[in-house]
């Protein structure tokens, strides 16, 4: 059964991608299409802001992104110095908050420790948070893109909790994008289900398979990685089929054979 994820591919160097391995198990024939591109912004600013720890509460992480800004960072020698000399240890007598597994073992690449990778998504990462801060405390740090959610920014706002955003990265649309789709649809056909990862992806993809579907799109069952993902394609008008317990491989198989 033909399973179509629309998500960029992890980093070649750590193997098969785990999506593609965990359906796999289950007798599903995956394949990728990278949607998105990202394009990394205010950098020095980033190291600006990670060189006074003492200025701040704490971190916050809701997207890999932002971790791949910092590590591009430390790419710099001295930078990278500095980080390992002192900085690191001096973040890591602070909380590192994260949104699922895949953004904490970022954090933990660069020698932090995550916290709240549980929660899944930043509404439940917000009351994580709240339950741990105390109002008026120093600000958290928050590394986002330029179309990060108000989700997190308004809870820990309304709850006196300072945060500072730094735009680190900006979304754009994948360039193969559209010949990947075409070239897919002719090659393989419909696929049983389609697998949307962020409501970018709905946005950039939804109408050229909509298109390269025409009348067979009502056999595909659309199925998202989570509720923000879900909400997006609901909003979009496409029905969905399920949407993942949590964003993990496991949940997402687990999810599409029962929708299968």
């Amino acid at each position: 059964m033909k399973v179509l994820l629309l998500k960029d591919p992890k980093d070649k160097d750590s193997g098969p991608d785990p999506y593609i391995k965990e359906l796999g198990l289950f007798g599903f024939e995956a394949t990728l299409i990278p949607v998105l591109s990202f394009e990394f912004i205010s950098l020095e600013s980033l190291f600006e802001k990670l060189s006074c720890p003492d200025c701040y509460g704490g971190l916050v992480f809701t997207s890999p992104r932002a971790l791949e800004a910092i590590k591009i960072c430390l790419k710099e020698n001295g930078k990278n110095e500095a980080w390992s000399k002192s900085l690191k240890q001096r973040w890591n007598t602070k909380p590192a908050y994260v949104v699922g597994k895949a953004t904490a073992s970022l954090v933990e690449e660069i020698g932090l420790t995550p916290q709240g990778e549980k929660s899944g998504n930043a509404e439940k990462l917000a009351e994580y948070i709240c339950s741990r801060e105390k109002p008026n405390s120093s600000a958290l740090l928050f590394p986002c893109g330029a179309l990060k959610r108000e989700v997190l920014p308004t809870v820990l706002r309304e709850k006196g909790i300072p945060l500072e955003s730094l735009t680190v990265y900006q979304t754009t649309q994948h360039t193969d994008l559209q010949e990947s789709l075409s070239s897919y649809f002719s090659q393989q056909g419909i696929p049983a289900s389609v697998v949307f990862f962020s409501p970018s992806g709905v946005k950039f993809c939804l109408q050229h398979i909509q298109k390269l579907s025409g009348d067979f799109i009502n056999h595909i069952q659309f199925c998202a990685i989570g509720p923000t993902t879900a909400e997006a394609m609901e909003a979009a008008g496409i029905p969905v089929s399920c949407t993942a317990e949590s964003p993990t491989p496991q949940d997402l198989a687990a999810g599409l054979q029962k929708a299968l």
